[in-house]
């Protein structure tokens, strides 16, 4: 299934988590491999609706707070170089809004 096109993707999840570097858990490293940075996270954010969401999502778990969904997929960066990752998505069971929940890479995946 797809996930609606203007899914809520936080800003501050991209300026104050993905992009920064991070002590435990760090991505600003995996996403600067293809061209990432704090400076154009605008451009991820861009990207993400662009190539990411035009794929089909699978759902993986349901709770009381809502359903999410997962998304295997190569993101091409704004220096050409793809990474393949996997984003994770909830559609709130309240309000029906489906959220940006983190991304990370997809190390099980080798095409």
């Amino acid at each position: 299934m797809k996930l609606p096109q203007d899914a809520y993707i936080a800003p501050e999840k991209l300026t104050r988590y993905l992009l920064i570097k991070r002590p435990i858990g760090d991505k600003s490293e995996f996403l600067k491999r293809a061209g990432y940075t704090i400076d154009n996270w605008e451009r991820l954010e861009q990207d993400i609706r662009r190539q990411i969401l035009l794929n089909d999502a699978v759902s993986i778990e349901r709770t009381d707070y809502g359903e999410y969904f997962e998304i295997r997929t190569s993101l091409t960066g704004p220096n050409g170089i793809a990474l393949r990752l996997r984003t994770v998505w909830m559609r709130e069971a309240q309000s029906g809004i489906t959220k940006f929940i983190t991304l990370y890479p997809d190390k099980g995946r080798t095409t």
